[in-house]
């Protein structure tokens, strides 16, 4: 494991459109497919990292509240899943419903998502206005493995609180920090 920040690429930054396999339905799902979102957040996440492990159960919970509240969810698994095998398809359908993803969660097998966002480690979270122009990048919590700070998603809740206000983007973004993307050679 490489503990790794993410990049923090500026605020108002498009969000690059994208198709990829959900695993779970079968079928592709692009941002254009939510057309009526308030806003959309991105999770480049993976199975095995202890960092997204800490904050599943959670981020789950916050996925169904904010759904609910018009954001688009949208989680994504940018990782070589051949030499990382228990991020594979099929071990990520089991992990969607385990922890109960009712957002899609999304298999990048080219990794050119990743790239195109400029992911860097897993969580990664990037969170777009309606426009898709980048509002929040960071953490999810202070909350790390091993640490005992509570895993609460506030970062995250006061930043898509904000956007859902229309207020500024929060000014103070801390990066989030976790394993970096598993690259394919």
């Amino acid at each position: 494991m490489v503990r790794t920040e993410s990049t923090m690429i500026a605020l108002g930054t498009s969000a690059p459109e994208f198709r990829l396999l959900d695993p779970s339905s079968g079928k592709h799902v692009s941002l254009s497919d939510f057309p009526e979102a308030k806003g959309y957040l991105i999770a480049f996440i993976c199975n095995h990292c202890p960092f997204v492990q800490l904050l599943r159960h959670e981020f789950a919970r916050l996925g169904r509240a904010y759904s609910a509240k018009g954001i688009a969810v949208i989680a994504i698994n940018s990782n070589d899943v051949e030499n990382y095998p228990e991020d594979s398809p099929e071990k990520m359908q089991d992990e969607a419903r385990r922890f109960g993803y009712t957002f899609p969660y999304l298999f990048d097998e080219t990794q050119e998502v990743a790239k195109a966002y400029d992911a860097a480690c897993t969580p990664d979270f990037f969170v777009f206005d309606a426009d898709r122009k980048l509002y929040y990048r960071g953490q999810f919590d202070g909350a790390r493995p091993g640490s005992d700070i509570p895993v609460t998603g506030e970062d995250m809740r006061a930043a898509l609180d904000d956007l859902l206000a229309g207020k500024p983007a929060p000014a103070e973004q801390k990066p989030s920090l976790g394993c970096n993307i598993k690259w394919k050679a």
